[in-house]
């Protein structure tokens, strides 16, 4: 690695590290996550200094976050979610068709079909971009709703929940550490993650050793977790990663673009939080998650709040995937389809 690029993100983890403790001092919810974020735009916004993105950082918090959620996945809890398939699916079909308002929204302000469509939909920032690139959307338009919805999301989303919706019920029963489990599951998962990528797959850094971990811990029914700690360097990681993506630039970019973004996040998730307060009047399941996996956040930070809040982080991460295949598999032949129709004068 050249030292010019050493100098370009050495201070990085630090300014994270400083954010998530002061988050961590006041309370805040996932602080070691927005935190990190905070800080980092913070600086990158208010001074000259651009930090830029730990090489790898953010695919290694994955790494760790993946790991951790799989272990959640027991026999007992995978039948819990089995059990709910329906409702998964619904949740998922209800968030994914939600982005529609955001598409409505983009077109209003001029933007053309594809990049008010890509930009609008709920999958991951590369995958987007992407699907966008094939079908001629502008890439930096698309790369920027998709980040700014994610910021929304992370930053808010987690707080609302502690301070409005309340803590999840206690675990009466910690999970225990097993560092031979443990040995096993981080350089399988990195392993397969590895290939998941090679293969060009979404989000193969925590998808891969999600899979395993999640794997693994049903087969031999583990009821096993990541030591104290392990949790908040993913978040730490992650949070640094996120918030490099920001600058003064990136705010003061097509500010009618950016404001039509904010207000299409906030009635989607309008629209997920209703949507959970009816399927949680009629299932009687947790409300706290049945609105976090409906939420139009990542995997990773949706989980993370789960398992912070003391939720049911299987449940809340089956929607979140479900959600996201919706979106990667059907995104495309949908915005194909709605392309050969005729413009409405």
């Amino acid at each position: 690695m050249s030292e010019a690029t050493f100098k370009n993100w050495w201070a990085t983890p630090l300014v994270g590290l400083l954010g998530g403790y002061l988050a961590s001092q006041v309370g805040w919810p996932l602080p070691y996550m927005v935190g990190s974020l905070l800080a980092i735009i913070l600086v990158r916004c208010l001074t000259p200094w651009q930090l830029a993105e730990i090489p790898g950082g953010r695919k290694c918090g994955q790494w760790v976050v993946g790991i951790g959620i799989g272990l959640h996945f027991t026999p007992v809890v995978m039948e819990q979610v089995m059990s709910h398939f329906g409702l998964i699916f619904f949740g998922a079909l209800v968030t994914s068709l939600s982005s529609i308002v955001g598409v409505w929204l983009m077109r209003r302000s001029g933007e053309d079909r594809a990049t008010a469509f890509f930009s609008s939909m709920p999958g991951g920032s590369g995958e987007m971009v992407n699907l966008g690139a094939r079908n001629g959307a502008v890439l930096s338009r698309v790369a920027a709703g998709q980040s700014l919805r994610v910021l929304v999301v992370v930053l808010c989303v987690p707080a609302a929940f502690k301070y409005l919706l309340g803590e999840g019920a206690p675990q009466f029963h910690p999970a225990t550490v097993d560092w031979a489990w443990l040995a096993v599951l981080f350089p399988v998962g990195a392993l397969v993650a590895w290939g998941w990528q090679r293969l060009r797959q979404p989000n193969p850094w925590l998808f891969g050793p999600l899979l395993v971990s999640a794997a693994v811990s049903i087969t031999w029914d583990l009821h096993i977790g990541l030591p104290d700690g392990g949790s908040q360097i993913g978040q730490w990681l992650i949070g640094s990663g996120l918030g490099c993506h920001f600058n003064r630039q990136f705010f003061r970019r097509a500010p009618l673009f950016m404001g039509r973004t904010l207000i299409g996040t906030a009635l989607t998730m309008l629209i997920a939080t209703l949507a959970a307060v009816g399927l949680s009047a009629l299932t009687h399941l947790d409300l706290r998650s049945l609105t976090l996996g409906m939420m139009p956040g990542g995997i990773a930070e949706m989980s993370l709040t789960a398992e912070t809040l003391q939720l049911s982080v299987p449940l809340v991460t089956a929607m979140q995937v479900m959600r996201l295949l919706f979106v990667l598999f059907l995104a495309e032949p949908l915005f194909r389809h709605w392309n050969r129709q005729p413009e409405k004068l």
